[in-house]
């Protein structure tokens, strides 16, 4: 996890994805997604064509996660009362790590490196 402006890594895995992509199958290093201002303060933004989710569970501190659930591969609809949401089956996960919250899913989110770059972009790693 990470400040505001400050240039890191959230979290590395591979995750499932559509469109430009890595070797992994996620979304391709170098990938802007949006703006840090857009992740509120516990809370969270999924996107979607990218399927990736970035949280800030504390101000100034991202998480990446992939936005395909573990149940049965849909994509994460919202993020909302401190969980990332699947509206397909119900499941849940946690904003701050991806661990299920309420099944069914039962295994956790993958974790997707994340960079907030100078500019407070939020890059794919």
């Amino acid at each position: 996890m990470l400040g505001t402006g400050a240039v890191g890594i959230v979290a590395v895995t591979g995750l499932a994805g559509c469109g430009e992509s890595s070797e992994e199958g996620g979304p391709a290093p170098g990938t802007v997604l949006g703006s840090s201002d857009e992740v509120p303060v516990g809370g969270g933004v999924v996107f979607a064509d990218e399927r990736v989710v970035v949280t800030q569970p504390v101000d100034g501190e991202f998480a990446g996660f992939t936005a395909v659930c573990t149940h049965q591969g849909c994509v994460v609809d919202n993020v909302g009362g401190g969980t990332i949401n699947c509206k397909c089956h119900g499941s849940k996960f946690q904003i701050a790590d991806g661990q299920v919250a309420n099944g069914p899913a039962e295994k956790p989110l993958a974790e997707q490196a994340i960079e907030v770059n100078d500019n407070g972009d939020l890059v794919v790693g």
